[in-house]
């Protein structure tokens, strides 16, 4: 006969399902018991957190919410800038599901649970002589957190990092484990890759790797209209391929990055990157939070710290990572690659005409321009078509709020008319009339997930705003607005 520890969660009496979670529930007095994303912009208290350190806890969770008939919501570190993993119902954190499960160079991929930092997993591949096929601009994430977002680097030969997905392990809103892959529930296995955690709860991902290697990346200033005349020429110059504009300046920093045997020589120095482009930046970038005219000049100054030319090579994953700095509002497009200068060049103008204006935008942070390959993945941005990814951010130093709404809803304006489909972790008012229009599989997708979860356990407040269509504010969880 089974004892409670091991018995299936359906026959497992409710009081003693309380007394099981007890130990993985975070208590209502500890700072832990809310959440705030790593930009401090949203926020929630969940009705109880839980932190489970197994397979069969997060089971238990899920029939728990399956009796009280309340949404689950897994989060990672909660880097997403929006309300992606916000809830007023359960949440679970994946933080201690953070174990690689196996690892085999020989066939190049490894299975790792689903809460595994980025960083983490780069440490452990290292241990085999292995690395990821391609890298974002930072590594705080969870893996799952990559995956249900279709989180990209920069290549435009490489496709979204949910299309290094080899299979996933699932579990399901009906207590139901499964496996998916491109040929097991092909179906379930697209959706699951870019789905929001709509589709079930992640417990395995099955991840293509490849040898352990370094990146030799060569970094030049160039004017902006160059590199527009130029843009085919040099996104196909190197393997990857980023750009980073200062609209103050009119100049873009290039970053071209190719595999490489060569030895290490990394690039930078404290002095030039901590001390001045990091203390001294963010006290300017508070001094500008009260005259804001003061921002262009922070801009050049950035723009300065940067603009001679510098090669190092390190690491893969130490040349694709960036620092993020500080807190801060982002937000990123992806537009059609064919529609990329038309749409920058639009930008640019409106920053001109902003410029002209004494109380006009002063962008004191560069847009990042980053590229990646079509995929069939249904939900990702670069769904069927070559992408160029624009990135805005503003700084808040410190902590301290700054203005930005301004800023962001000019540039959305702009992307949206270049057909433009927003990276599903940030913050975007789309609903599905406009997203059923941008993603032809769409319906395919809500299909899925009404499907596998009919009763909606999965379905979070943004989740029921944007694929569903519901009412809900998209500041519902805004800790103050600006």
């Amino acid at each position: 006969m089974s004892t409670q520890l091991t018995a299936r969660p359906s026959d497992i009496p409710l009081q003693n399902l309380y007394e099981l979670l007890q130990p993985i529930t975070v208590p209502s007095s500890s700072t832990r018991a809310s959440f705030s994303n790593w930009g401090h912009t949203f926020h929630c208290t969940p009705l109880a957190i839980f932190e489970p350190e197994n397979e069969y806890q997060c089971e238990l969770v899920l029939e728990l919410a399956r009796r009280e008939g309340k949404v689950l919501r897994a989060v990672g570190v909660g880097h997403s800038p929006s309300d992606l993993a916000c809830t007023n119902d359960f949440m679970l954190r994946t933080v201690k599901m953070n174990r690689v499960v196996e690892v085999n160079p020989e066939k190049r991929y490894v299975v790792a649970q689903a809460g595994i930092t980025l960083h983490d997993l780069h440490a452990e591949l290292d241990k085999h002589n292995l690395a990821m096929l391609n890298v974002g601009s930072i590594s705080d994430q969870t893996l799952a957190g990559i995956v249900t977002t279709a989180t990209h680097g920069s290549g435009i030969e490489f496709g979204v990092m949910s299309t290094h997905v080899m299979a996933l392990t699932l579990l399901l809103a009906d207590g139901s484990r499964v496996t998916c892959s491109r040929t097991e529930q092909p179906d379930l296995f697209t959706a699951s890759l870019c789905g929001l955690g709509s589709t079930g709860l992640i417990l395995h991902i099955h991840l293509e790797v490849e040898p352990a290697y370094r990146l030799k990346e060569l970094q030049e200033t160039l004017p902006f209209e160059e590199v527009m005349e130029n843009l085919e020429k040099l996104v196909y110059s190197a393997e990857h391929v980023r750009f980073w504009w200062f609209p103050t300046t009119d100049t873009v920093r290039c970053s071209y990055s190719d595999r490489t045997q060569e030895s290490k020589s990394p690039a930078g120095s404290w002095w030039w990157h901590t001390f001045l482009g990091y203390h001294v930046t963010q006290l300017l970038l508070l001094i500008s939070r009260y005259f804001l005219f003061l921002n262009t000049w922070v801009g050049k100054y950035n723009c300065w710290l940067i603009s001679s030319r510098t090669v190092g090579i390190d690491d893969s994953h130490l040349i694709f990572n960036v620092d993020c700095r500080y807190p801060q509002h982002t937000t990123e497009w992806a537009v059609p690659y064919q529609n990329a200068q038309a749409c920058l060049r639009e930008i640019r103008t409106w920053l001109q005409q902003e410029n002209l204006d004494p109380n006009g935008i002063r962008p004191h942070v560069p847009v990042e321009i980053r590229f990646s390959a079509p995929d069939d993945i249904w939900l990702s941005p670069s769904y069927g078509q070559r992408t160029c990814w624009i990135g805005i951010v503003s700084y808040k130093p410190y902590g301290f709020n700054v203005p930005y709404r301004r800023y962001f809803g000019g540039y959305e304006s702009i992307v949206s008319r270049h057909q433009g489909r927003p990276h599903w972790a940030k913050a975007h008012r789309l609903q599905p009339e406009i997203l059923r229009q941008l993603y032809p599989r769409f319906d395919d997708f809500v299909r899925v997930i009404e499907d596998v979860d009919p009763r909606g356990m999965f379905r979070n407040e943004y989740v029921q705003r944007h694929v569903m269509g519901r009412p809900i504010s998209g500041r519902f969880f805004k800790i103050r607005p600006v």
